[in-house]
Order: structure tokens, then sequence, then C-alpha cells
């Protein structure tokens, strides 16, 4: 891969996870929705999705809020550290997002859970 389009991959799949964050917290569900592949896998700490459909209902519900504090970019990965307000705890989190033709495939979360249990 040429620098050139390197740089260029790097740039779009940042965008794109930074919409879908922005969406998010927007409660922008459709705009968060056309960022994810049809069959886009999620992997937490406290469960798994598979589908992006199922995904952003469960999002609908749960609403939270993410403050993005460092974006890391290799490609067509990108991760994250973030605060997300979860409601009643805000938890320092990490997001690791893997990027297919400029739509998010898969992303895992880990944080540690013990506050919120």
């Amino acid at each position: 891969m040429s620098t050139s389009n390197k740089i260029t991959t790097e740039h779009n799949a940042k965008v794109v996870v930074l919409d879908f964050i922005n969406a998010l917290n927007a409660e922008d569900f459709d705009l968060a929705r056309q960022q994810l592949k049809d069959d886009m896998t999620f992997k937490g700490v406290m469960g798994e999705r598979n589908g992006a459909d199922v995904y952003v209902e469960d999002m609908k519900k749960i609403k939270f809020k993410y403050d993005v504090k460092k974006v890391f970019v290799d490609q067509e990965e990108v991760c994250l550290w973030y605060d997300i307000n979860m409601g009643a705890k805000t938890i320092f989190s990490c997001g690791w997002y893997k990027l297919v033709d400029e739509k998010i495939q898969s992303f895992q979360v880990i944080f540690d859970p013990r506050p919120i249990l």
C-alpha cells in the first residue's frame, strides 16, 4: 500500500469511528447504524451482540455517552480510549474497531466492570 493510500485509509477509518461515536452521543441512531456493516459483531465485558440492528436497538435503550480521550489508527483499525458515561457511573474504557469497506465490521470494548457490579 502506498503512503498516500495508507493515509487516506487511516483518515477514513478514523472519521467513520468518530462519526459513529458522535452519532451515539447525539442519539442519532440512524446515523450510527449507517457506520456499521449489517453483520457486525460486538464483544464487551458484559456480553456480545451479533448484527448491526441488534446492537443499535440496545444502544437506543441504554444511551451511553462517550468522551474520547485518545485515538490511535492503523490502516483499517481504530483504537479509542474513552470515558463511557453509563448513567450512574462513568468508566474509563478502551474500544478496538475493525473496519471493512469503510464500515465498522467488529469492535471490542474492555474496562474494569467492578464499579458497575
